[in-house]
């Protein structure tokens, strides 16, 4: 019971932490980008990291660990395969961002300024991925209280 309760915690504190990365992602990158902006956007995106962390490990242990509901209600529950297609389209989303991220960790630990014509489209992109997390809210409540959604 208390794992229980721990790992749920965990689970919904990374939705505070993402959507608060994303946000501040997606903003930080609308505007001028020097020195002090880009280290805002590492900042959040180095949180945005830790909530996919927490909630991909807590969602697994808690999916497939045998702490919950079990992994037959999971995998038979339409809701969570909503849920893990909106989790799965905001990871493939990430890939550009990350790349692109990394990139300029790099050039500012150089003590160069990277070129940021993209950072429009990276809040965009930004932008969407804090959208698809309200939207797996949607999946997973609907998920813990039984609702059935006939996909097909």
């Amino acid at each position: 019971m208390l794992l229980e309760w721990i790992f749920a915690s965990l689970h919904l504190l990374a939705l505070g932490i993402g959507l608060a990365a994303a946000w501040v992602r997606c903003h930080t990158l609308r505007g001028q980008l020097d020195k002090v902006s880009l280290q805002r956007v590492f900042l959040a995106d180095t949180f945005w990291g830790v909530a996919a962390l927490l909630w991909i490990a807590t969602g697994l242990v808690r999916a497939f660990g045998g702490i919950e509901k079990g992994t037959a209600y999971y995998l038979q529950n339409d809701a969570f395969l909503i849920k893990m297609a909106l989790r799965g389209l905001i990871l493939v989303l990430e890939v550009w961002p990350m790349i692109t991220f990394i990139r300029w960790r790099i050039l500012v630990g150089r003590g160069e300024l990277p070129n940021t014509g993209v950072a429009v489209a990276l809040a965009r992109i930004s932008w969407v991925q804090a959208g698809l997390v309200i939207l797996m809210v949607f999946a997973a409540t609907a998920m813990a209280r039984g609702y059935r959604m006939q996909l097909w």
